[in-house]
C-alpha cells in the first residue's frame, strides 16, 4: 500500500509508505521529510531505499491537506517557529508507525533542506531515537535546540552558499551537549546533493544558492546514515 492517508489532529495527510520485503518484521521505522518541492519521485526514491535497508519508511506530504501555496506558507511558518500543525503532523505520523504491529517502536526521522530543518527541530521532545539532518538550517541558538536531543547524523556541502559554517556549528553544539553525533561537510557538494529532481526550476534555484545533485556524496552520506541509524534503531 504505497499511498496511505494518516489522520492528524488537524486533517488527513497523504503519505508514501514502503515496507521491507523480507518477512513480516517487526521492523524499526523512519519518517522521511521532503524538501521545498514536496512529494516528488525523489522523495519516493528515498523512502524505497530505507525500506530496502530493513526499515518501515513513510514520507508524509506536508502540502497535501490544502492548496499547495497555502500549505507551503503554513509549513515554513511552523518551521520558523519550531512548533505548530506541521510538527503535529509529524508526531501523528510517528504515532501511526508506532501503532503498527510490524513496527518495533524504534523510529528515526530524516529530511532534506526544509525537511532537514524539521528533522533537527524534532530531535528533542518528539519521541525519536535518531535524526538525520541533511543540509537543514542551523540556527544561532543551536545549543538550545539540541539540548536533550536524540543522536544526530548530519550531512552538509561546503559549496552550499546558504549554510556556510553550519556543519561546524552543529557539531560544536552536539559535542557541548553530549549528544552522540556524526556530522560531515563534503568539499565537492553543495546544497541539495541528495535531491535528484532534474527540473529546470531546481537547476535555476540550485545555481543561485550553490545547490546540485551529487551522486558520489549521496552514496557516502547514505552509508553513514545507514550505519548511524542501525546503531540507534537496532
Amino acid at each position: 500500500m504505497p499511498e496511505v492517508s494518516i489522520q492528524t489532529p488537524q486533517h488527513a495527510l497523504a503519505a508514501y509508505f514502503a515496507a521491507p520485503s523480507g518477512g513480516p518484521g517487526p521492523w524499526p521505522a523512519v519518517i522521511v521529510i521532503h524538501d521545498v518541492f514536496g512529494m516528488t519521485p525523489d522523495l519516493r526514491r528515498h523512502v524505497d531505499w530505507f525500506a530496502s535497508q530493513g526499515y518501515l519508511a513513510v514520507g508524509p506530504d506536508l502540502y497535501s491537506w490544502g492548496g499547495k501555496m497555502k500549505c507551503m506558507v503554513s509549513t515554513f511558518r511552523d518551521m520558523g517557529q519550531r512548533k505548530g500543525p506541521a510538527f503535529d503532523d509529524i508526531d501523528a505520523v510517528r504515532a501511526w508507525l508506532e501503532a503498527r504491529p510490524d513496527c518495533t517502536g524504534k523510529i528515526g526521522i530524516t529530511g532534506f533542506c526544509m525537511g532537514g530543518a524539521f528533522a533537527l527541530f524534532a530531535a528533542a521532545g518528539h519521541g525519536f531515537q535518531v535524526s538525520g539532518v541533511n543540509y537543514g538550517v542551523v540556527p544561532k541558538d543551536i545549543d538550545q535546540v539540541v539540548r536533550g536531543a536524540c543522536p544526530i547524523v548530519g550531512s552538509f556541502g561546503a559549496k552550499d552558499r546558504t549554510l556556510k559554517g553550519a556543519a561546524g556549528r552543529l557539531e560544536k553544539a552536539l559535542a557541548a551537549q553530549g549528544v552522540d553525533h556524526d556530522v560531515k561537510e563534503y568539499p565537492d557538494a553543495g546544497h541539495s546533493f541528495f535531491n535528484d529532481h532534474g527540473t529546470t526550476t531546481f537547476k535555476v534555484l540550485g545555481g543561485l544558492i550553490g545547490g546540485f545533485y551529487h551522486a558520489p556524496t549521496e552514496a557516502d552520506a547514505r552509508q553513514r546514515i545507514l550505519a548511524f541509524f542501525g546503531k540507534h534503531l537496532g
